[in-house]
This record gives structure tokens, C-alpha cells and sequence, in this order.
């Protein structure tokens, strides 16, 4: 078709068969209106109604040489979706056999008409910040600094200390942030001093409140956009529209932020990349460093990979020479010490007598941080005699207490285990095989009499404290930061946490550990209690990378992601066995399974029956995009055959088939 403008649409739409763009004719009426960018109403026969969209390209020629339909409305004049990221979106969901709109989902925030009208309304164009060049501090030469411009792309681990704020807290008065915010934020306004935006993702609230006071120093207050999940959805598109802007900005938020429009990227960068909060739980499951890998190589700016601990990801790259790897001086690591479980006569249980000694000399001068592994009182129980975990006879959910003397009770469901009785060996009694930040507190409570005791978990969130003497019990992830840095920091539950079955679980308890230890004061003893071997010793001297490059190692000998990558498959035996079936020999190494999925994990794995089964099939890095496409036709095809009954158009049947590439928690 020629002579008349046409759109070039993208439609909302579950279809996974929709998945590509639609050729539109532009009414005269809209002519002016219709624009890349825009957001759009199109009827879509399939669905009998009118469909939402965005245009991705205007052009006067169609693929479809029949006749067009023509766009019915167009919503809005803003252009939120920008060519860079329309790009980014196909590319996302053609490695993670996902849809474009799936990922554009998460990339533009819900309408707000009022704070879209009034921004349309103003002069939203003003004059860029004037943002004077600094250098990263804290690392040998200047390191980081010179790293953003030469290499481009670099493995930052981050210095371990606090640093002090020009800011004032409004409560506190001092404002201390990790030194990892200050590195991240110089390099910032380095790249905004050059002209260009950078993008920085962190896992959460926490990580965004000290990166926020630590731009704050640096740059004027119009020069930094938050885009974070907790926003209201008001002030969230209010940000996200101000990064549509044509001026250089520095971007930061959640997982979500790596997708943000960016005038002139210059640098995109993820602290903690591996946080499972960076794991995207919505489908194409994309994890926020993939997503800033692809969009690094897409617009060639710099990339930064910073934390305490390095990820077995980004080692992989540091190996093949795709990261360059920085790290601080060895004069400013923490003073760590590893002591066994065993506890002194006259001290709690849990706390050896190297640690108790270390929390009372440190609470003479400030605040002590203890970390746990669980929140609550007594989350935990297990039968006395053989150890099993209790479960709940009704859901099979774990057992806890709620306050002392309490009965047991399902976390899960809530039902009381009056008559409970082990699965395993027929005992009645149970035992706490670990009790949760509440307990903790209490326990020292008791232990130091008249000494301030300070919960922080999921349920109480405390982000500062000050430098009063005080214990501070933190669940891992939840430790606020102090003012000058703790005094000592106990490390207590490594067991437990070592516990937990999963591929990553060793990756994870010393990045929780790393973490606590650098909110240790210099010199402060880091107390790590009951754990031995190749952690302890990578905590004790600080040797991260290396442990990361041990664990990379096993993990090619095993083919083991991130040696290699996977994809989970589940559905129906019929849907799953068609989908390994449409697989080409060659492109993937193997396949196991099928295996029933577990019925207890099945809503949080996201099963899509009762009988579903789960292939994983581990392909090479170069066959990617062949074992994608492969298994993305397979969903195309198992979504076609799953029709409604005519004339039922509220009825949507079940998927058949989910396919989820590179899962962080294949258990």
C-alpha cells in the first residue's frame, strides 16, 4: 500500500502469536498527531475490541497489501517511548523468548493524565546542569575515575568503609552513606560534566536513600530523577517524563531503571548486581544485568558492575576480558575475625566469646550491629528427635512460635499444631533451630541490661541510626547504616543461612556478610561466628574475586549456569515434551528432565497446572538465539491451539507453557 501514511503499531495484547508490529493507516484527522512514540488506540479483530499500542515508526509504505485499518485514537502528544528503548525492548524479548510488550510494561510507567497534561503544559525543555568534572575516591590512582573513559567497562568492587556527607541529616544531624554510593555518584557527575546521562539501578529503598544523599553533594537538585517502585504512581511518571527530556540527567531506581529513556547514555551502572531484587519476577524474567549488557553494547556507553562481592557473572566476564576488573586499596579492608560457634560460660548460646567480648568493648564507645538470618521471634522449628523440619499437616507450611510460651503455629496458613507429630519419626516435640531478630533482640536485652536494643527487619524499617551506644539486630539485607560506622559487628546464624539449598547460596551469604562488614567503623573487629572453609577465609582476608573465580570454576566442570546457560520449561507433559521436541540438535547441550513440579512450590514457581512437569535444557552462550527462537515458536504454537469457546470473550484459557531463560533459582 503507498500513497498514504502509515503506523507502524505495537499492541498491548497476551497473545504471545501478536507478538510483532501492525501496519495501520493514519486518518487525516490524526495526521499531525501521529507520531513515533505516541501512545494509540487500534481496533484488533482477535480481541473484538479496541487495543492499546504505541507507534514505533512512521513510514508511507505497508507490508500488507490489502486494505489497512486505520488508528482510532491517538491517547496522548507525549512521545514515551523513544526509538533506543523500542530497540532495547525487541532485544530483551528475543533473548529471553519473551514479548516486546511484556518488557515495555516494566519500561513505561501507567499513564497519569493530570501530571502528563501539566508536563506537556510546560517549558520542559530548560537549560541542561552545569555539573563541575570529579574523580572517583578511595581507589588506587584514581582508578574508577579513569576506568569510565578508558576501559568503559569495568568490575568495581567497592570500597568497604562510610563515608561522611557535606549534607546534614534532618534527624541526625551527620549523614553517612556507604563509600560505594560516593564512588557511584562521582562517576556520575563525571558523565553528566561530559554532556551525557548515566543510568544506575540498585536493589532497594535503602541503596536508592544513600545514592540520592550522595548525588546530592555532588549535583543541583533538578540534575538527579528517582524512579522507584515504592513511588506514587503520581510522582513516578512525573520522573519518568522528565528523563524523556533532551537534556543529560543522572537516572536513578530499581530494577526497572535500567530501562528508562536517557538523553545521550553515557554510563549505566548496577550496584549489588547480585541481589535477587535485580531478578525481574515478571515476564521475560529478564535480570537487570542482562538487560544493562544488551543495552550497554546497544548505545556503546560505559558499564559498571559495582559491589562488595563479586558475582560468578560478572567474573565470567572479568575472565574473558569483556570487564576490567578494579578494585580498592588493601588498607581500607575490614578487620574481620572468624571465630567458632561455641560460646563461653556465662554468654547466650548463639554468641562465641570472642563475639561477646567484641560487642561489650564496642558498646562503650557507639553501636554494635547483630545480624540474623530470620526475622519474627522463633520462625523456626524441627522435631527434637530426628531434626526434620516441622510442617504443617494441613498446607505442609513451616512451623514457628509466635511469642514465647505459644503454641506452634503455621506460617503459611495460620493453623494451630495442637496435636503435631513428625512425618519422619512420630515424635510429638520440637525444638527452635534458629530464632528470628525479635528473639535475638531480646536475648541480648537481657545479656546487657539498660543498653538500647534496635530491630530492623522486613517489619521495621530503620535506614540510620546514630552513634549513641546501642545493639542494632538486623536481618541480612536490613542493617541500617550508623553514623561513624558500627563499633563492632556480629555475624551470627552462618549456619542456618548456609542451609538454604540453592545453587547460589554461598554467593549469597558472603554478599550478605561483605555487605555488613563495611558499615564496620575502620578498625572495628567483624566478627563472623561458626562458619569455616573457603567463605570464612575469602570474608577474612577479603579476597572475593577470588572465591567468585573458585566457585566459576566448579561450575564449568559441572555446567553449571553461568558456565553455560538454561531454560526452564513447564507446562502439560504434552506441551513441554513438544517444545524439547522443536529443539535442533546441536544447539543445546541437554536436556533434564521432565520432572513433576513440586505442588508446594508450584504458585511461587509459577506451574501453570496440577500435573505440570519441567524440562531444563542447558545450551552454549552461542546458541542463544537459536534455543529462543526455538522455544518462543513452541509457546506461539501452544498459545494458538488454547482457544476460547466461541462467544465467550471473557474467558481466557491457561497457558500450556512457560519458558523462563537463565532462572537464578533452578530448585
Amino acid at each position: 500500500m503507498a500513497g498514504a501514511r502509515v503506523a507502524r503499531v505495537i499492541v498491548d495484547t497476551p497473545l504471545p502469536q501478536l507478538d510483532r508490529l501492525f501496519d495501520y493507516a493514519i486518518p487525516e484527522r490524526l495526521i499531525d498527531d501521529a507520531v513515533p512514540g505516541v501512545r494509540v488506540t487500534v481496533p484488533l479483530r482477535t480481541a473484538g475490541r479496541l487495543a492499546d499500542g504505541y507507534i514505533v515508526e512512521v513510514t508511507d509504505h505497508a507490508d500488507f497489501d490489502g486494505a489497512l485499518s486505520e488508528l482510532e485514537t491517538v491517547v496522548s502528544a507525549a512521545r514515551v517511548l523513544t526509538p533506543e528503548i523500542a530497540d532495547l525492548a525487541r532485544r530483551i524479548a528475543d533473548r529471553s523468548a519473551g514479548s516486546a510488550i511484556d518488557v515495555l510494561r516494566l519500561a513505561v510507567p501507567p499513564r497519569m493524565v493530570r501530571v502528563e497534561k501539566a508536563w506537556l503544559a510546560s517549558e520542559h525543555a530548560g537549560e541542561p546542569p552545569r555539573v563541575e568534572p570529579v574523580i572517583a575516591r578511595g581507589y588506587r590512582d584514581d582508578a574508577p575515575g579513569r576506568a569510565v573513559d578508558e576501559s568503559r567497562r569495568i568490575a568495581l568492587d567497592a570500597v568497604p568503609r562510610l563515608a561522611r556527607l557535606l549534607g546534614e541529616h534532618p534527624m541526625w544531624g551527620s549523614q553517612w552513606v556507604g563509600a560505594w554510593a560516593v564512588t557511584l555518584a562521582e562517576l556520575a557527575a563525571r558523565t553528566l560534566a561530559s554532556g551525557r546521562s548515566a543510568v544506575i539501578a540498585v536493589p532497594d529503598y535503602r541503596d536508592l536513600d544513600q545514592l540520592q544523599a550522595a548525588l546530592g553533594d555532588l549535583l543541583p537538585a533538578g540534575a538527579v530523577a528517582r524512579l522507584d517502585a515504592a513511588q506514587p504512581n503520581q510522582d513516578r511518571y512525573r520522573a519518568f517524563l522528565r528523563c524523556l527530556e533532551p537534556m543529560p540527567r543522572v537516572i536513578i531506581g530499581n530494577r526497572s531503571a535500567v530501562y528508562a529513556p536517557a538523553h545521550r547514555l553515557g554510563m549505566i551502572a548496577l550496584w549489588d548486581d547480585s541481589d535477587p531484587l535485580h531478578s525481574e519476577p515478571l515476564a521475560p524474567y529478564a535480570h537487570a544485568r542482562d538487560v544493562a549488557l544488551v543495552r550497554a553494547e546497544q548505545s556503546g556507553c560505559a558499564l559498571v558492575f559495582a559491589g562488595h562481592t563479586r558475582s560468578v557473572e560478572v567474573q565470567r566476564l572479568v575472565e574473558l576480558g569483556w570487564l576490567s576488573a578494579v578494585s580498592p586499596d588493601p588498607a581500607v579492608v575490614p578487620r574481620v575475625v572468624v571465630t567458632a560457634a561455641q560460646a563461653d560460660e556465662g554468654t547466650p548460646a548463639r554468641i562465641p566469646g570472642g563475639a561477646w567480648r567484641a560487642a561489650k568493648e564496642g558498646l562503650a564507645s557507639g553501636p554494635v550491629l547483630v545480624q540474623v538470618a530470620r526475622p519474627g521471634y522463633a520462625p523456626v522449628l524441627a522435631c527434637a528427635r530426628c531434626g526434620e523440619a516441622a510442617r504443617c499437616e494441613r498446607c505442609d507450611g513451616p512451623l514457628g512460635l509466635g511469642s514465647s510460651g505459644a503454641a506452634p503455629s503455621c506460617r503459611w496458613c495460620g493453623a494451630i499444631a495442637a496435636h503435631w507429630s513428625c512425618s519422619n519419626c512420630h515424635a510429638t516435640k520440637v525444638r527452635l533451630v534458629t530464632r528470628g531478630s525479635a528473639r535475638t533482640a531480646e536475648e541480648l536485652g537481657r545479656a546487657f541490661p539498660g543498653v538500647r536494643v534496635v530491630v530492623s527487619d522486613g517489619e521495621r524499617r530503620v535506614t540510620v541510626v546514630d552513634e549513641r551506644p546501642a545493639l542494632i539486630v538486623a536481618t541480612r539485607g536490613a542493617e541500617p547504616v550508623a553514623a561513624g560506622g558500627y563499633r563492632a559487628v556480629l555475624l551470627l546464624d552462618g549456619d542456618r543461612m548456609l542451609a538454604r539449598e540453592s545453587l547460589t547460596v554461598g554467593d549469597d551469604c558472603l554478599r550478605w556478610w561483605s555487605n555488613a562488614a563495611a558499615l564496620a567503623t575502620p578498625g572495628a573487629p567483624v566478627v563472623l561466628a561458626g562458619v569455616a572453609g573457603p567463605l570464612a577465609h575469602a570474608l577474612a582476608t577479603w579476597k572475593q574475586p577470588e572465591y567468585a573465580r573458585a566457585q566459576l570454576v566448579d561450575r564449568r566442570t559441572l555446567r553449571f549456569p553461568p558456565a553455560v546457560r538454561v531454560a526452564t520449561v513447564t507446562g502439560t507433559p504434552k506441551a513441554v515434551g513438544d517444545a524439547v521436541a522443536s529443539l535442533t540438535s546441536g544447539t543445546f547441550i541437554d536436556v533434564l528432565g521432565p520432572t513433576p513440579v513440586d505442588s508446594a512450590r508450584a504458585p511461587r514457581r509459577g506451574a501453570v497446572a496440577s500435573d505440570a512437569v519441567r524440562a531444563i535444557v542447558r545450551f552454549e552462550y552461542t546458541q542463544g538465539s537459536a534455543v529462543a527462537a526455538a522455544l518462543r515458536s513452541a509457546i506461539i504454537r501452544s498459545a494458538a491451539k488454547s482457544r476460547r469457546p466461541r462467544g465467550d470473550r471473557g474467558y481466557r484459557p491457561p497457558p500450556t507453557l512457560r519458558v523462563r531463560l537463565d532462572d537464578p533459582e533452578i530448585s
